[in-house]
């Protein structure tokens, strides 16, 4: 069986910057949400937060990013990445990624230990990405 071709999109190693930009403000507003107990918001930011990262990631290394409809796809993305830890953090990222229909498209509130685990893999994820991309983003 061959293996499933990954859509992806090709981008300039530059823009990771964007991209970890992007992830450092959700970042930092997930942390807010959090702190005020706004489970919802926490946990979409969470989601935002872990797919900028992944993202910036992907391109930093390879120039490319996922332009899959499926989200999912970026995980097996950073998964294959020739970096330390990168199958450990493509299955934390598919921890929160999975979430995504639950936070943003069912009826039922996120609750306190939902948004709190996806808070905690997410900053797992987030320190991760910033130790392995320069500073100099």
């Amino acid at each position: 069986m061959a293996a499933r071709q990954l859509k992806v999109r090709q981008e300039s190693k530059s823009t990771a910057r964007n991209y970890l930009k992007k992830a450092r403000d959700n970042y930092k507003q997930m942390l807010v949400a959090f702190n005020a107990s706004n489970w919802n918001a926490a946990a979409t930011l969470a989601l935002q937060c872990a797919i900028s990262c992944a993202d910036a990631l992907c391109v930093h290394e390879q120039g490319i990013r996922s332009a899959s409809q499926d989200h999912l796809d970026v995980c097996d993305l950073v998964g294959k990445l020739p970096v330390d830890g990168a199958r450990e953090k493509a299955n934390q990222l598919r921890k929160i990624i999975t979430k995504k229909n639950m936070v943003q498209y069912e009826c039922e509130e996120v609750r306190e230990p939902d948004a709190g685990e996806m808070v905690k893999v997410t900053a797992r994820i987030y320190q991760w990405v910033n130790e392995k991309i320069p500073t100099t983003y």
